[in-house]
């Protein structure tokens, strides 16, 4: 007998995602700040759903790292974690290496013009001071070797580590420090119109392990992490 074919799952799976997808850009934007505390039902209440799809959500915000949630206790957000975020950049820097490896044979006049595109948005939202749109624009840049390498696993590794790491982007994405990515993202498109495989891999290695400083300083402070944020940025 034939499987029926029922469309509601298909939208509580986008419900889901979708609140999911709010929670945690709020989470990244400040909207919700480290420490505050996280209740379902006023969750639901702002994001007029109910309980179920926020309770999920909170569930893969927690394995994100921007959640932290104990048996028993309330669920709240999570504060900015060196531990945490050393395990998510080493993952991402690996991750979009490896995406790289795999795009550049595949990547396209259309895509490579689309890359420069969003470096550009990205350079002018930095001159701007505009953190939101400088992530937005950096996550189409990296986006498009992700998409055209076409790695499902990489996708899902990514989609699971990345948001951790954007509230330390927003740091310095607030200034001018961003600067230096800038130059990268347009040394790693010249690599990948050449087709040199290797070299453009290890440039994209380098736009994300250029987090590492700014992790580092969160083990003395996070005083001294905002400080550093003027000087050192993806």
């Amino acid at each position: 007998m034939p499987i029926p074919a029922f469309s509601e799952p298909r939208r509580r799976a986008l419900l889901r995602d979708d609140v999911y997808t709010r929670l945690r850009d709020a989470i990244v934007d400040g909207t919700l700040t480290p420490g505050e505390r996280l209740r379902d039902q006023e969750l639901a209440a702002w994001l007029g759903v109910s309980r179920t799809p926020v309770r999920e959500a909170l569930l893969r915000l927690g394995q994100a790292g921007l959640v932290t949630a104990a048996p028993g206790r309330s669920t709240t957000v999570a504060t900015l974690d060196a531990r945490v975020l050393r395990g998510a950049q080493s993952v991402v820097a690996a991750m979009h290496r490896l995406a790289v490896e795999q795009a550049v044979p595949q990547l396209g006049a259309a895509d490579l013009a689309a890359m420069r595109e969003a470096n550009d948005r990205f350079a002018a939202a930095l001159r701007r001071g505009d953190a939101d749109a400088a992530i937005a624009a950096d996550d189409d840049f990296h986006g498009i070797p992700v998409r055209a390498a076409a790695n499902t696993a990489v996708e899902t590794v990514l989609e699971q580590f990345t948001p951790a790491l954007r509230r330390l982007e927003r740091m310095r994405f607030s200034s001018l420090s961003g600067r230096a990515s800038v130059a990268l993202h347009h040394r790693l498109v010249d690599l990948c119109e050449a087709g040199d495989i290797e070299a453009a891999a290890a440039v994209s290695h380098e736009t994300w392990e250029t987090l590492r400083p700014l992790i580092v300083s969160l083990d003395e402070s996070p005083e001294t992490a905002a400080g550093l944020a003027d000087d050192q940025v993806p």
